[in-house]
Protein backbone atom coordinates (compact mmCIF):
# COMPACT_ATOMS: atom_id res chain seq x y z
CA UNK A 1 0.00 0.00 0.00
CA UNK A 2 1.38 3.73 -0.30
CA UNK A 3 1.87 5.69 2.21
CA UNK A 4 -0.82 8.06 1.13
CA UNK A 5 -3.68 6.12 0.88
CA UNK A 6 -6.62 7.38 -1.50
CA UNK A 7 -4.17 9.78 -3.16
CA UNK A 8 -4.48 12.25 0.19
CA UNK A 9 -0.85 14.11 0.85
CA UNK A 10 0.36 17.43 1.19
CA UNK A 11 0.13 19.55 -2.06
CA UNK A 12 3.06 20.04 -4.13
CA UNK A 13 5.40 22.66 -4.15
CA UNK A 14 5.06 25.31 -6.65
CA UNK A 15 7.96 24.32 -9.11
CA UNK A 16 10.80 26.59 -9.81
CA UNK A 17 11.01 26.64 -13.57
CA UNK A 18 7.58 27.36 -14.24
CA UNK A 19 5.03 25.33 -16.85
CA UNK A 20 7.78 22.86 -18.19
CA UNK A 21 7.96 22.42 -13.93
CA UNK A 22 4.57 21.53 -13.85
CA UNK A 23 4.60 19.39 -16.48
CA UNK A 24 7.13 17.34 -14.77
CA UNK A 25 5.83 17.87 -11.16
CA UNK A 26 2.40 16.54 -12.61
CA UNK A 27 3.55 13.54 -14.36
CA UNK A 28 5.66 12.42 -11.19
CA UNK A 29 3.26 13.48 -8.67
CA UNK A 30 6.10 15.38 -7.09
CA UNK A 31 5.95 16.38 -3.24
CA UNK A 32 4.59 14.49 -0.44
CA UNK A 33 1.32 13.25 -2.73
CA UNK A 34 0.07 13.24 -6.35
CA UNK A 35 -0.48 16.50 -8.21
CA UNK A 36 -4.10 15.98 -7.82
CA UNK A 37 -5.20 14.16 -4.83
CA UNK A 38 -8.32 12.55 -4.97
CA UNK A 39 -9.22 14.54 -8.22
CA UNK A 40 -9.25 18.21 -6.44
CA UNK A 41 -7.47 20.84 -7.54
CA UNK A 42 -6.26 24.07 -5.96
CA UNK A 43 -8.05 26.60 -3.58
CA UNK A 44 -8.50 30.13 -4.90
CA UNK A 45 -5.35 31.86 -2.97
CA UNK A 46 -3.75 28.91 -1.81
CA UNK A 47 0.10 28.48 -2.85
CA UNK A 48 0.99 26.07 -5.79
CA UNK A 49 -3.05 25.36 -6.52
CA UNK A 50 -2.54 27.68 -9.25
CA UNK A 51 -4.76 30.46 -7.67
CA UNK A 52 -2.18 33.06 -6.90
CA UNK A 53 -1.90 35.62 -9.10
CA UNK A 54 -0.34 35.17 -12.55
CA UNK A 55 -1.22 31.34 -12.40
CA UNK A 56 -3.82 29.46 -14.57
CA UNK A 57 -6.10 29.70 -12.36
CA UNK A 58 -6.44 33.59 -11.90
CA UNK A 59 -9.27 34.29 -13.99
CA UNK A 60 -10.99 31.03 -12.73
CA UNK A 61 -10.13 30.30 -8.96
CA UNK A 62 -11.94 26.38 -9.27
CA UNK A 63 -10.53 25.40 -13.21
CA UNK A 64 -7.81 23.49 -11.61
CA UNK A 65 -10.27 21.31 -9.69
CA UNK A 66 -13.40 20.93 -12.23
CA UNK A 67 -11.72 22.17 -15.50
CA UNK A 68 -13.64 24.07 -18.24
CA UNK A 69 -16.91 23.64 -16.68
CA UNK A 70 -19.34 25.89 -17.46
CA UNK A 71 -21.19 27.88 -14.64
CA UNK A 72 -24.22 25.11 -14.77
CA UNK A 73 -21.92 22.05 -14.39
CA UNK A 74 -19.85 23.66 -11.85
CA UNK A 75 -23.11 24.21 -9.62
CA UNK A 76 -24.19 20.57 -10.62
CA UNK A 77 -20.80 19.03 -9.90
CA UNK A 78 -20.60 20.56 -6.44
CA UNK A 79 -23.61 19.25 -5.79
CA UNK A 80 -23.12 16.41 -6.20
CA UNK A 81 -20.20 16.08 -4.58
CA UNK A 82 -21.89 17.51 -1.69
CA UNK A 83 -24.65 14.96 -1.83
CA UNK A 84 -21.84 11.89 -1.40
CA UNK A 85 -19.62 13.60 0.93
CA UNK A 86 -22.28 14.70 3.61
CA UNK A 87 -24.67 11.28 3.16
CA UNK A 88 -24.82 10.04 6.94
CA UNK A 89 -27.03 7.46 6.44
CA UNK A 90 -26.64 3.71 6.46
CA UNK A 91 -24.58 1.82 3.86
CA UNK A 92 -26.48 2.98 0.72
CA UNK A 93 -27.67 6.09 -0.09
CA UNK A 94 -31.30 5.64 -0.80
CA UNK A 95 -32.36 8.75 -1.62
CA UNK A 96 -29.62 9.46 -4.49
CA UNK A 97 -30.91 5.66 -5.32
CA UNK A 98 -34.25 7.06 -5.76
CA UNK A 99 -33.28 9.85 -7.88
CA UNK A 100 -30.85 8.32 -10.12
CA UNK A 101 -33.43 5.43 -10.65
CA UNK A 102 -36.00 7.76 -11.41
CA UNK A 103 -33.55 10.03 -14.00
CA UNK A 104 -33.31 6.41 -15.72
CA UNK A 105 -36.57 5.96 -15.82
CA UNK A 106 -37.25 9.08 -17.54
CA UNK A 107 -34.57 8.76 -20.29
CA UNK A 108 -36.56 5.31 -21.70
CA UNK A 109 -34.99 2.09 -21.94
CA UNK A 110 -32.37 0.58 -24.44
CA UNK A 111 -35.48 -0.27 -27.06
CA UNK A 112 -36.48 3.15 -27.36
CA UNK A 113 -39.64 3.12 -25.12
CA UNK A 114 -40.20 5.62 -22.68
CA UNK A 115 -42.48 5.69 -19.24
CA UNK A 116 -46.26 6.65 -19.79
CA UNK A 117 -48.58 7.35 -17.21
CA UNK A 118 -51.10 4.48 -16.77
CA UNK A 119 -54.50 5.42 -18.03
CA UNK A 120 -57.60 4.28 -17.02
CA UNK A 121 -58.36 1.87 -19.48
CA UNK A 122 -55.04 0.15 -19.02
CA UNK A 123 -55.73 0.33 -15.68
CA UNK A 124 -59.46 -1.97 -16.37
CA UNK A 125 -57.23 -4.54 -18.24
CA UNK A 126 -54.85 -4.97 -15.82
CA UNK A 127 -58.05 -5.49 -12.91
CA UNK A 128 -59.80 -7.82 -15.61
CA UNK A 129 -56.73 -9.95 -16.16
CA UNK A 130 -55.61 -10.39 -12.37
CA UNK A 131 -59.52 -11.06 -12.23
CA UNK A 132 -59.96 -13.84 -14.28
CA UNK A 133 -56.46 -14.88 -13.29
CA UNK A 134 -57.61 -16.29 -10.06
CA UNK A 135 -60.45 -17.63 -11.22
CA UNK A 136 -58.13 -20.05 -13.67
CA UNK A 137 -55.61 -20.12 -10.58
CA UNK A 138 -58.78 -21.92 -8.52
CA UNK A 139 -58.33 -25.07 -10.50
CA UNK A 140 -54.64 -25.30 -9.82
CA UNK A 141 -53.80 -24.69 -6.83
CA UNK A 142 -54.84 -25.61 -3.16
CA UNK A 143 -53.88 -21.56 -1.76
CA UNK A 144 -56.80 -19.25 -1.89
CA UNK A 145 -56.01 -16.33 -4.06
CA UNK A 146 -53.58 -13.64 -2.42
CA UNK A 147 -54.34 -10.37 -4.70
CA UNK A 148 -56.59 -8.21 -2.21
CA UNK A 149 -56.03 -5.65 -5.15
CA UNK A 150 -54.72 -5.54 -8.88
CA UNK A 151 -52.57 -2.35 -9.76
CA UNK A 152 -51.31 -1.12 -13.55
CA UNK A 153 -47.95 0.42 -12.24
CA UNK A 154 -45.61 3.01 -14.32
CA UNK A 155 -42.14 2.13 -14.49
CA UNK A 156 -41.53 5.01 -12.11
CA UNK A 157 -44.20 3.64 -9.81
CA UNK A 158 -41.78 0.23 -10.11
CA UNK A 159 -39.57 2.06 -8.08
CA UNK A 160 -41.26 3.60 -5.72
CA UNK A 161 -43.09 0.36 -4.74
CA UNK A 162 -40.25 -1.80 -4.70
CA UNK A 163 -37.22 0.42 -3.05
CA UNK A 164 -37.99 -0.85 0.43
CA UNK A 165 -37.52 -4.43 -0.67
CA UNK A 166 -34.29 -3.28 -2.41
CA UNK A 167 -32.82 -1.71 0.14
CA UNK A 168 -33.43 -5.25 2.31
CA UNK A 169 -31.55 -7.36 -0.02
CA UNK A 170 -28.56 -4.80 -0.47
CA UNK A 171 -27.83 -3.04 2.58
CA UNK A 172 -26.38 -6.59 4.26
CA UNK A 173 -23.74 -6.37 1.43
CA UNK A 174 -23.47 -2.97 1.37
CA UNK A 175 -22.68 -2.91 5.22
CA UNK A 176 -19.66 -4.97 4.37
CA UNK A 177 -18.00 -2.49 1.86
CA UNK A 178 -18.60 0.48 4.25
CA UNK A 179 -16.65 -2.00 6.62
CA UNK A 180 -13.84 -2.86 4.23
CA UNK A 181 -13.40 0.80 2.93
CA UNK A 182 -12.32 1.50 6.94
CA UNK A 183 -10.10 -1.26 6.92
CA UNK A 184 -8.16 -0.48 3.58
CA UNK A 185 -6.28 2.52 5.66
CA UNK A 186 -3.07 1.28 7.52
CA UNK A 187 -3.89 -0.05 10.89
CA UNK A 188 -1.67 2.64 12.27
CA UNK A 189 -3.53 5.82 10.58
CA UNK A 190 -7.25 4.34 11.58
CA UNK A 191 -7.31 5.59 14.89
CA UNK A 192 -6.28 8.94 13.92
CA UNK A 193 -9.01 8.70 10.67
CA UNK A 194 -12.07 9.23 11.86
CA UNK A 195 -13.62 11.81 9.97
CA UNK A 196 -11.77 10.49 6.76
CA UNK A 197 -12.82 7.19 7.65
CA UNK A 198 -16.60 8.89 7.49
CA UNK A 199 -15.70 10.44 4.41
CA UNK A 200 -15.10 6.72 2.75
CA UNK A 201 -18.18 5.67 4.33
CA UNK A 202 -20.31 8.32 2.85
CA UNK A 203 -18.38 8.04 -0.49
CA UNK A 204 -18.93 4.01 -0.50
CA UNK A 205 -23.31 4.96 0.10
CA UNK A 206 -23.15 7.35 -2.77
CA UNK A 207 -21.22 4.97 -4.80
CA UNK A 208 -23.85 1.88 -4.07
CA UNK A 209 -26.93 4.05 -3.96
CA UNK A 210 -25.14 5.53 -7.97
CA UNK A 211 -25.09 2.23 -9.24
CA UNK A 212 -28.63 0.27 -7.57
CA UNK A 213 -30.08 3.67 -8.32
CA UNK A 214 -29.13 2.81 -12.28
CA UNK A 215 -29.66 -0.66 -11.95
CA UNK A 216 -33.24 -0.37 -10.60
CA UNK A 217 -34.11 2.47 -12.90
CA UNK A 218 -32.82 -0.26 -15.75
CA UNK A 219 -34.75 -3.07 -14.48
CA UNK A 220 -37.79 -0.53 -14.42
CA UNK A 221 -37.65 -1.28 -18.18
CA UNK A 222 -37.60 -4.82 -18.24
CA UNK A 223 -39.96 -6.14 -15.63
CA UNK A 224 -43.79 -6.76 -16.19
CA UNK A 225 -44.83 -7.22 -12.68
CA UNK A 226 -44.21 -6.75 -9.01
CA UNK A 227 -42.49 -10.71 -8.48
CA UNK A 228 -40.48 -11.20 -11.83
CA UNK A 229 -37.36 -12.29 -10.22
CA UNK A 230 -39.08 -14.49 -7.91
CA UNK A 231 -39.34 -12.41 -5.05
CA UNK A 232 -41.85 -10.03 -3.44
CA UNK A 233 -41.00 -6.76 -4.28
CA UNK A 234 -43.95 -5.00 -4.36
CA UNK A 235 -46.39 -4.42 -1.26
CA UNK A 236 -48.08 -7.31 0.13
CA UNK A 237 -51.23 -8.72 -1.25
CA UNK A 238 -51.06 -6.19 -4.02
CA UNK A 239 -50.75 -7.93 -7.65
CA UNK A 240 -48.98 -5.64 -10.05
CA UNK A 241 -48.53 -5.49 -13.64
CA UNK A 242 -46.82 -2.75 -16.18
CA UNK A 243 -48.67 -2.54 -19.09
CA UNK A 244 -45.86 -0.35 -21.12
CA UNK A 245 -43.35 -3.13 -20.35
CA UNK A 246 -45.96 -5.85 -21.25
CA UNK A 247 -46.83 -4.60 -24.72
CA UNK A 248 -42.73 -4.09 -25.28
CA UNK A 249 -42.65 -7.99 -23.97
CA UNK A 250 -45.01 -9.08 -26.32
CA UNK A 251 -44.30 -6.99 -29.69
CA UNK A 252 -42.74 -9.78 -31.49
CA UNK A 253 -44.49 -13.06 -29.96
CA UNK A 254 -47.22 -12.90 -32.87
CA UNK A 255 -49.09 -13.58 -29.75
CA UNK A 256 -52.21 -11.65 -29.16
CA UNK A 257 -52.23 -8.67 -26.57
CA UNK A 258 -54.51 -10.07 -24.45
CA UNK A 259 -53.11 -13.44 -24.14
CA UNK A 260 -49.74 -11.90 -23.36
CA UNK A 261 -51.26 -9.70 -20.60
CA UNK A 262 -53.54 -12.76 -18.89
CA UNK A 263 -50.53 -15.09 -18.87
CA UNK A 264 -48.50 -12.22 -17.17
CA UNK A 265 -51.31 -11.84 -14.85
CA UNK A 266 -51.24 -15.49 -14.15
CA UNK A 267 -48.03 -15.65 -13.05
CA UNK A 268 -48.06 -12.65 -11.13
CA UNK A 269 -51.65 -13.85 -9.53
CA UNK A 270 -49.24 -17.36 -8.56
CA UNK A 271 -47.09 -15.39 -6.48
CA UNK A 272 -49.09 -13.74 -4.55
CA UNK A 273 -50.61 -16.80 -3.64
CA UNK A 274 -47.56 -18.41 -2.84
CA UNK A 275 -46.45 -15.32 -0.47
CA UNK A 276 -49.82 -14.54 0.98
CA UNK A 277 -50.37 -17.87 2.22
CA UNK A 278 -47.10 -19.66 3.18
CA UNK A 279 -45.61 -16.97 6.07
CA UNK A 280 -42.60 -18.00 6.62
CA UNK A 281 -41.84 -17.89 2.98
CA UNK A 282 -40.31 -14.25 1.90
CA UNK A 283 -37.76 -14.19 5.51
CA UNK A 284 -36.98 -17.60 4.35
CA UNK A 285 -35.66 -16.18 0.93
CA UNK A 286 -34.44 -13.04 1.88
CA UNK A 287 -32.41 -14.59 4.55
CA UNK A 288 -31.11 -17.22 1.88
CA UNK A 289 -29.51 -13.86 0.49
CA UNK A 290 -28.14 -12.66 3.32
CA UNK A 291 -26.88 -15.65 4.49
CA UNK A 292 -25.00 -15.90 1.01
CA UNK A 293 -24.37 -12.02 1.03
CA UNK A 294 -22.57 -12.92 4.96
CA UNK A 295 -19.78 -15.32 3.05
CA UNK A 296 -18.37 -12.45 0.11
CA UNK A 297 -14.90 -10.86 0.31
CA UNK A 298 -14.59 -7.56 -0.78
CA UNK A 299 -11.25 -7.21 -2.77
CA UNK A 300 -10.24 -4.32 -0.84
CA UNK A 301 -6.98 -3.53 -3.79
CA UNK A 302 -9.26 -2.87 -5.95
CA UNK A 303 -11.88 -0.73 -3.55
CA UNK A 304 -8.68 1.50 -3.00
CA UNK A 305 -7.88 1.68 -6.63
CA UNK A 306 -11.38 2.86 -6.67
CA UNK A 307 -11.49 5.28 -4.13
CA UNK A 308 -7.62 6.74 -4.86
CA UNK A 309 -8.94 7.73 -8.36
CA UNK A 310 -12.10 9.29 -7.70
CA UNK A 311 -12.31 12.30 -9.64
CA UNK A 312 -15.40 14.96 -8.51
CA UNK A 313 -15.48 15.71 -12.93
CA UNK A 314 -15.84 12.44 -13.75
CA UNK A 315 -18.27 10.64 -10.98
CA UNK A 316 -19.04 8.05 -13.75
CA UNK A 317 -15.65 6.34 -13.13
CA UNK A 318 -17.38 4.87 -9.94
CA UNK A 319 -20.35 3.05 -11.69
CA UNK A 320 -17.58 1.69 -14.14
CA UNK A 321 -15.20 0.89 -11.82
CA UNK A 322 -18.27 -1.02 -9.65
CA UNK A 323 -19.39 -2.38 -12.81
CA UNK A 324 -16.37 -4.31 -13.06
CA UNK A 325 -17.11 -5.84 -9.86
CA UNK A 326 -15.07 -6.25 -6.06
CA UNK A 327 -16.95 -9.02 -4.62
CA UNK A 328 -15.87 -12.28 -4.42
CA UNK A 329 -17.81 -15.50 -2.67
CA UNK A 330 -15.64 -17.13 -0.11
CA UNK A 331 -14.44 -20.91 -1.79
CA UNK A 332 -15.88 -22.44 1.77
CA UNK A 333 -18.65 -25.11 2.31
CA UNK A 334 -20.66 -23.17 4.36
CA UNK A 335 -20.57 -20.35 1.34
CA UNK A 336 -21.64 -23.12 -1.10
CA UNK A 337 -23.90 -24.22 0.94
CA UNK A 338 -25.89 -20.83 1.27
CA UNK A 339 -25.47 -20.95 -2.24
CA UNK A 340 -26.99 -24.19 -2.78
CA UNK A 341 -29.69 -23.22 -0.40
CA UNK A 342 -30.45 -19.59 -2.34
CA UNK A 343 -30.81 -21.40 -5.67
CA UNK A 344 -32.77 -24.23 -4.24
CA UNK A 345 -35.39 -21.94 -2.88
CA UNK A 346 -35.82 -19.20 -6.36
CA UNK A 347 -35.71 -22.44 -7.93
CA UNK A 348 -38.97 -23.95 -6.01
CA UNK A 349 -40.84 -20.82 -5.76
CA UNK A 350 -40.50 -20.33 -9.48
CA UNK A 351 -40.83 -24.03 -10.69
CA UNK A 352 -44.07 -24.31 -8.46
CA UNK A 353 -45.15 -20.87 -10.29
CA UNK A 354 -44.32 -22.52 -13.94
CA UNK A 355 -45.93 -25.32 -12.97
CA UNK A 356 -49.33 -24.16 -11.63
CA UNK A 357 -49.69 -21.87 -14.24
CA UNK A 358 -49.21 -23.94 -17.10
CA UNK A 359 -51.78 -26.28 -15.55
CA UNK A 360 -54.58 -23.15 -15.53
CA UNK A 361 -53.59 -21.64 -18.91
CA UNK A 362 -53.00 -25.42 -21.12
CA UNK A 363 -56.63 -26.08 -21.41
CA UNK A 364 -57.91 -22.42 -22.34
CA UNK A 365 -54.72 -20.59 -24.20
CA UNK A 366 -53.58 -21.81 -27.33
CA UNK A 367 -50.23 -19.74 -26.50
CA UNK A 368 -49.70 -21.28 -23.05
CA UNK A 369 -46.45 -23.36 -24.70
CA UNK A 370 -45.05 -20.61 -26.57
CA UNK A 371 -45.36 -18.14 -23.59
CA UNK A 372 -43.83 -20.79 -21.38
CA UNK A 373 -40.88 -21.10 -23.02
CA UNK A 374 -40.10 -17.45 -23.77
CA UNK A 375 -40.57 -16.43 -19.75
CA UNK A 376 -38.64 -19.78 -18.79
CA UNK A 377 -35.90 -18.50 -21.33
CA UNK A 378 -36.07 -14.75 -20.37
CA UNK A 379 -35.55 -16.19 -16.43
CA UNK A 380 -32.49 -18.10 -17.36
CA UNK A 381 -30.70 -15.37 -19.27
CA UNK A 382 -31.60 -12.62 -17.68
CA UNK A 383 -31.15 -9.37 -18.73
CA UNK A 384 -28.80 -6.37 -18.77
CA UNK A 385 -30.10 -5.11 -14.91
CA UNK A 386 -29.82 -8.58 -13.34
CA UNK A 387 -26.24 -8.58 -14.42
CA UNK A 388 -25.51 -5.38 -13.45
CA UNK A 389 -26.69 -6.66 -9.85
CA UNK A 390 -24.54 -9.67 -9.72
CA UNK A 391 -21.79 -7.68 -10.69
CA UNK A 392 -22.93 -5.32 -7.96
CA UNK A 393 -23.27 -7.38 -5.07
CA UNK A 394 -21.95 -10.86 -6.66
CA UNK A 395 -25.34 -12.65 -6.55
CA UNK A 396 -27.56 -13.48 -9.24
CA UNK A 397 -31.20 -13.67 -8.67
CA UNK A 398 -31.76 -16.48 -11.67
CA UNK A 399 -33.48 -19.90 -10.88
CA UNK A 400 -30.92 -21.94 -11.86
CA UNK A 401 -32.65 -24.98 -11.30
CA UNK A 402 -36.41 -23.59 -12.69
CA UNK A 403 -36.84 -26.74 -15.39
CA UNK A 404 -36.21 -29.21 -12.59
CA UNK A 405 -37.94 -27.56 -9.73
CA UNK A 406 -41.26 -27.71 -12.56
CA UNK A 407 -40.62 -31.34 -13.52
CA UNK A 408 -40.47 -32.19 -9.72
CA UNK A 409 -44.05 -30.06 -9.00
CA UNK A 410 -45.48 -31.48 -11.74
CA UNK A 411 -44.74 -35.39 -10.94
CA UNK A 412 -45.72 -34.38 -7.50
CA UNK A 413 -49.30 -33.06 -9.22
CA UNK A 414 -49.66 -36.60 -10.26
CA UNK A 415 -48.63 -38.90 -7.51
CA UNK A 416 -50.39 -36.44 -4.95
CA UNK A 417 -52.37 -34.62 -6.00
CA UNK A 418 -53.13 -30.48 -5.77
CA UNK A 419 -53.42 -30.33 -1.91
CA UNK A 420 -50.90 -32.72 -1.39
CA UNK A 421 -48.10 -31.26 -3.30
CA UNK A 422 -49.70 -27.86 -1.99
CA UNK A 423 -49.14 -29.13 1.68
CA UNK A 424 -45.58 -29.44 1.23
CA UNK A 425 -45.32 -25.65 1.93
CA UNK A 426 -46.50 -25.58 5.52
CA UNK A 427 -43.20 -26.18 6.94
CA UNK A 428 -39.54 -25.17 5.16
CA UNK A 429 -38.47 -28.64 6.37
CA UNK A 430 -40.99 -30.56 3.83
CA UNK A 431 -39.21 -28.38 1.04
CA UNK A 432 -37.36 -30.50 -1.71
CA UNK A 433 -33.76 -29.85 -1.23
CA UNK A 434 -30.53 -29.16 -4.02
CA UNK A 435 -30.37 -33.27 -3.80
CA UNK A 436 -33.95 -33.95 -4.61
CA UNK A 437 -33.72 -32.03 -7.46
CA UNK A 438 -31.32 -34.20 -9.15
CA UNK A 439 -33.75 -37.30 -7.87
CA UNK A 440 -37.30 -36.25 -8.39
CA UNK A 441 -38.70 -39.68 -8.56
CA UNK A 442 -37.24 -40.27 -5.13
CA UNK A 443 -38.60 -37.23 -3.62
CA UNK A 444 -42.11 -38.00 -4.94
CA UNK A 445 -42.63 -41.18 -3.66
CA UNK A 446 -40.67 -40.68 -0.48
CA UNK A 447 -42.69 -41.03 3.19
CA UNK A 448 -43.42 -36.94 4.39
CA UNK A 449 -43.72 -35.86 7.63
CA UNK A 450 -46.77 -34.18 8.42
CA UNK A 451 -45.52 -31.18 10.02
CA UNK A 452 -49.03 -29.77 9.63
CA UNK A 453 -50.95 -32.05 12.24
CA UNK A 454 -47.97 -30.79 15.09
CA UNK A 455 -48.47 -27.07 14.40
CA UNK A 456 -52.26 -27.72 14.59
CA UNK A 457 -51.97 -29.21 17.87
CA UNK A 458 -49.54 -26.58 19.34
CA UNK A 459 -51.83 -23.88 17.94
CA UNK A 460 -54.90 -25.46 19.01
CA UNK A 461 -52.78 -26.14 22.72
CA UNK A 462 -51.99 -22.59 22.67
CA UNK A 463 -55.37 -20.91 22.14
CA UNK A 464 -57.02 -22.30 24.98
CA UNK A 465 -55.10 -20.98 28.29
CA UNK A 466 -58.54 -21.26 30.18
CA UNK A 467 -58.38 -24.81 29.57
CA UNK A 468 -55.52 -25.08 31.27
CA UNK A 469 -56.45 -22.94 33.63
CA UNK A 470 -59.37 -24.77 34.59
CA UNK A 471 -57.61 -27.90 34.95
CA UNK A 472 -54.97 -26.72 37.12
CA UNK A 473 -57.66 -25.07 39.60
CA UNK A 474 -59.17 -28.65 39.50
CA UNK A 475 -55.39 -29.94 40.68
CA UNK A 476 -55.51 -27.73 43.39
CA UNK A 477 -59.01 -28.15 44.98
CA UNK A 478 -57.81 -31.84 45.06
CA UNK A 479 -54.83 -31.18 46.82
CA UNK A 480 -56.73 -29.05 49.10
CA UNK A 481 -59.16 -31.76 49.89
CA UNK A 482 -56.52 -34.34 50.80
CA UNK A 483 -54.81 -32.13 52.89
Amino acid sequence: MSDTPFGFGLPPEEPDDGDEGKKKDQQSGGGQGPANPFGFGGLPGAGGFGGGPGGPGADNPFAAMFGSLNPNDLGAAFQQLGQMLSYEGGPVNWDMAKQIARQTVSQGSPDGTKDTSVGPAERRAVEEAVRLADLWLDDATSLPSGAGSAVAWSRAEWVEATLPAWKELVDPVAERVGTAMGDVLPEEMQAMAGPLIGMMRSMGGAMFGTQIGQAVGVLAGEVVGSSDIGLPLGPAGKAALLPVNIETFGKDLSVPQEEVRLYLALREAAHQRLFAHVPWLRSHLFGAVDGYARGIKVDTAKLEDVVGQFDPQNPEQLQEALQQGMFQPEDTPEQKAALARLETALALVEGWVDAVVHAAAKPRLGSADALRETLRRRRASGGPAEQTFATLIGLELRPRRLRDASRLWASLTDARGVDGRDALWHHPDMLPTATDLDDPDGFVHREQIDFSELDKMLGEAADQPDLRKKDEGEDKSKDDDAG
